[in-house]
C-alpha cells in the first residue's frame, strides 16, 4: 500500500485526483462483451430459442380470446367454449414454464459473462502501475469496484433477461399482427415513429448524463476518502472547513446531475404515452374498417386489439429499461476501460545477480512546472543500507518508489545490478525490489494465507521463520488459533505495530535482492518504535536497503546517510561524520536529540 502525501499539499502529492482511470468507447464495448460472450454461443442460443418459443407459444392467446368473441357474436353453445377454455389453460402452462428455463439460460449467461468480467477487471485492476492509480484516485478505482460493478450485476440479473423477452415479444407480436391482417401491421406501427424518437431523444441525452454521474461519484468518493483517511493531518493544519467544503461541493454536484437524470425520466415516460394511445387509436380505427368491409371477423379485430395492447408490456419494458441500460452501460464502460487494459507482460528476466543501485540524473515532476526531484544522483552497494532523511516534502518518497519501480522517473535512470528498470521490466523488477510503506493492508483470512501471498509455496516452518525473524512470531502463537487465526477485516485485529511486522514478514518470504522502507515504523508510535525498528533491521538484513527514516535513530544504525532538502541531495555521509560536520543533518539529529530529551 501506498503513504498518505506528507501533509495536504506537500510537493510529494500524487497530484488531483481528477486524471481518471480510461473509459472505453461504445464500440470497444461492444467487442469485449463479444469476446467474453463467444464461449457460451451455446448457452446464448438456447437461452434465446427457449424465451423465443415461449413468447411464441403466449402468442396464442389472444387468437383464443378473439375465437370466443366469434363464437358468442355467431350464438353458438357454451359448449363450442370448451376446446378454447383446454388451450388457454395449455398456453398459460407451457408459456410459464418455457419463460422460467429461458430466463434461467439467459441469466446463466449474463452470470457467466459479468464473473469473467469481474475476473478481468480484478486482474488488470491488480496490475496497473500504481503511480497511475495515484493519479486517478483510489475513489475512482473504488467507485468502479463498487458502484459501476453493482450497476452492471443489476442490470445483468433484471435488465437483460427483461430486455430479451421483451424484445422477443414485440418483433414475434408484429409479426402475429400482420399473420391476421397485414393492414394491421401498419396501424400498430403509428406508435413507432414517436417511439423511436423518444428513444433517440432519450439516448442522446441520457448517455453522456449518466456518464457524467459516474464521473462525479468517482470524484465525490475520492473528496471522502481523501478527508476522511488524512483526518489527522487535517485537524493538524486547521483544514476542516477547506475539506468540508470540496466535499459538499462534490456531493453537490452529485445530486445535481442524479436530478437532472431524473427530470430526463419523467420527460421521457409522458413521451411514452402518446405513442401508446396513438397506436392504440389506429388499429382499433383499423379494426372497425375492416370488420365493418367484411374483410376480418370481430374476434380477428378483437385480436388484433389484444395483440397491440399486449405491446404496451413490451414496448414500455423496453423503453423504461434503457434508463437502466444507460446507467449500466456508463458503468460497464468504466469497467471494461480498466479490463480491457493489456495484460502485464510476463518477461520472464531473472532480478539482476548485483544486488546494486544507480541512479543518475533522476527528476520527477507530479505537476507541470511544479518538479519535486531535481538531477538526483544516488549508488547503493550491494547489501549497504542507505536511509534517506530530510523535511516533509524534501522529495524522499518520491526517490524511494522511483527506485522501487513504483514511478518512472521524468529524467535521468535507475539502475539495478547494472540493468535499467525499463530494460528490466516490471516483473522482474518486483522479483527484485520490495517496497513496505506506513500503510499496510491486512487482507481478510487465515494469517498464514495472508503471509503466503509473499510465497505462495512457503512452508508452516518457512512462515514461522519468517514471523521469528522480525519478532513476531511471540504473538502471532498466541492468537486463538495461531496461524489459521483470521485476521483483517471481521477477524482478529491486529495493531499497528503487528501489521506492520506481518508486512515485514512478508518481505522476508518474498527475498528480494532489495528492499525499500518508506517510513515502514510510522505507525508504531512511540512505545513501539524500538521494536519495530529492530523488526525492520532484521527484514533487510543481508539485503540492499533504501530507508525513508520515520525517527532518526534508524538513520544512526544505517551504513550510511543521504539528506535531502527541496527535491536534491545535499549532504552525504555515516551518521557521525554529518552529525560532527554541523550542516543539516546536524540540525535535524540536534532537535531529534533535543524533542527526546525534552520534559
Amino acid at each position: 500500500m501506498t503513504p498518505s502525501p506528507e501533509s495536504p499539499e506537500s510537493p510529494e502529492s500524487p497530484g488531483a485526483p481528477d486524471a481518471l482511470l480510461p473509459t472505453a468507447s461504445g464500440a470497444r464495448v461492444r467487442a469485449v462483451l463479444g469476446e467474453l460472450v463467444r464461449p457460451h454461443r451455446g448457452l446464448a442460443a438456447a437461452g434465446f430459442t427457449v424465451l423465443a418459443a415461449a413468447t411464441g407459444v403466449g402468442l396464442l392467446t389472444a387468437p383464443a380470446l378473439g375465437r370466443v368473441v366469434d363464437i358468442v357474436a355467431d350464438h353458438r353453445p357454451a359448449s363450442a367454449v370448451t376446446p378454447v377454455a383446454v388451450l388457454l389453460v395449455a398456453v398459460a402452462v407451457v408459456q410459464g414454464l418455457a419463460t422460467a428455463a429461458g430466463l434461467s439460460l439467459v441469466s446463466r449467461l449474463g452470470e457467466t459473462v459479468l464473473a469473467r468480467l469481474r475476473e478481468r477487471f480484478v486482474e488488470r485492476a491488480l496490475s496497473l502501475p500504481l503511480a497511475e492509480v495515484e493519479r486517478a484516485g483510489t475513489g475512482d478505482l473504488t467507485a468502479r469496484v463498487t458502484g459501476d460493478v453493482s450497476l452492471v450485476a443489476e442490470a445483468v440479473r433484471r435488465a437483460l433477461p427483461e430486455l430479451v423477452r421483451s424484445g422477443l415479444a414485440i418483433v414475434l407480436t408484429l409479426a402475429a399482427l400482420a399473420l391476421l391482417d397485414w393492414r394491421f401491421l401498419p396501424a400498430a406501427l403509428v406508435a413507432l415513429p414517436v417511439q423511436v424518437a423518444t428513444a433517440r431523444w432519450y439516448v442522446r441525452r441520457a448517455t453522456s448524463l449518466y456518464a457524467r454521474q459516474r464521473i462525479e461519484t468517482g470524484r465525490q468518493q475520492q473528496r471522502l476518502l481523501d478527508s476522511i483517511g488524512g483526518g489527522a493531518t487535517v485537524r493538524a493544519f486547521r483544514l476542516e472547513d477547506d475539506h468540508t467544503e470540496r466535499v459538499a461541493r462534490s456531493s453537490g454536484s452529485v445530486v445535481d446531475w442524479t436530478l437532472r437524470g431524473v427530470h430526463l425520466v419523467l420527460r421521457f415516460y409522458n413521451r411514452l404515452h402518446v405513442a401508446e394511445f396513438a397506436g392504440l387509436a389506429a388499429v382499433l380505427a383499423a379494426g372497425f374498417w375492416l370488420v365493418r368491409g367484411g374483410s376480418v371477423s370481430v374476434g380477428t379485430a378483437t385480436a388484433a386489439a389484444l395483440y397491440f395492447h399486449n405491446l404496451f408490456a413490451p414496448m414500455n419494458t423496453v423503453l423504461v429499461l434503457l434508463d437502466d441500460a444507460q446507467a449500466a452501460a456508463a458503468g460497464l464502460a468504466r469497467l471494461v476501460g480498466v479490463a480491457d487494459r493489456p495484460a502485464a507482460e510476463a518477461t520472464g528476466r531473472p532480478a539482476p545477480a548485483e544486488a546494486t543501485v544507480s541512479a543518475k540524473g533522476v527528476e520527477h515532476a507530479y505537476l507541470p512546472d511544479r518538479p519535486v526531484l531535481h538531477g538526483v544522483d544516488l549508488d547503493l552497494r550491494a547489501g549497504e543500507r542507505v536511509a534517506l532523511v530530510g523535511a516533509s516534502g524534501a522529495g524522499k518518497t518520491t526517490l524511494a518508489r522511483i527506485v522501487a519501480g513504483v514511478h518512472p522517473p521524468a529524467g535521468g535512470t535507475v539502475r539495478l545490478g547494472g540493468v535499467a528498470l525499463d530494460e528490466l521490466g516490471p516483473d522482474a523488477t518486483r522479483r527484485a525490489v520490495a517496497l513496505v510503506t506506513q500503510e499496510v493492508h491486512v487482507f481478510a483470512g487465515p494469517l498464514a494465507d495472508d503471509l503466503r501471498l509473499a510465497r505462495p509455496d512457503a512452508s508452516d516452518t518457512d512462515l514461522r521463520r519468517a514471523l521469528d525473524r522480525v519478532g513476531a512470531l511471540g504473538w502471532a502463537e498466541t492468537l486463538p488459533e495461531g496461524l489459521d487465526t483470521v485476521v483483517g477485516e471481521g477477524g482478529h485485529r491486529l495493531t499497528g505495530a503487528q501489521a506492520q511486522q506481518l508486512a515485514l514478514a512478508r518481505l522476508v518470504l518474498a527475498d528480494p535482492p532489495v528492499a525499500v522502507l518508506d517510513e515502514a515504523t510510522a505507525e508504531a508510535g512511540s512505545t513501539g518504535a524500538r521494536a519495530l525498528e529492530r523488526s525492520a533491521a532484521a527484514a533487510v538484513e543481508g539485503r540492499t536497503a533504501l530507508i525513508v527514516a520515520h525517527r532518526l535513530t534508524q538513520a544512526a544504525a544505517a551504513d550510511r546517510v543521504l539528506v535531502m532538502d527541496g527535491g536534491r541531495v545535499v549532504e552525504s555521509g555515516t551518521h557521525a561524520e554529518l552529525r560532527d560536520a554541523g550542516g543539516r543533518y546536524a540540525e535535524l539529529w540536534a532537535a531529534w536529540s533535543g524533542s527526546r530529551t525534552a520534559p
